[in-house]
């Protein structure tokens, strides 16, 4: 689910570069968000049950 988040928030980070070059900080908020969900997916990893 967390990985879904990120690998969302990346593409529309891609779109937005893309299409609005006038938004930049917003859509470098995104980038950042969207790599910061991705590490912790990674980090915390799957839990065993």
């Amino acid at each position: 689910m967390l990985a879904t988040i990120a690998i969302i928030l990346i593409v529309l980070w891609l779109v937005g570069l893309v299409a609005f070059k006038t938004v930049g900080a917003a859509i470098h908020i995104l980038l950042l968000i969207g790599v910061i969900m991705l590490v912790l997916h990674f980090v915390r990893g799957r839990r065993a049950v």
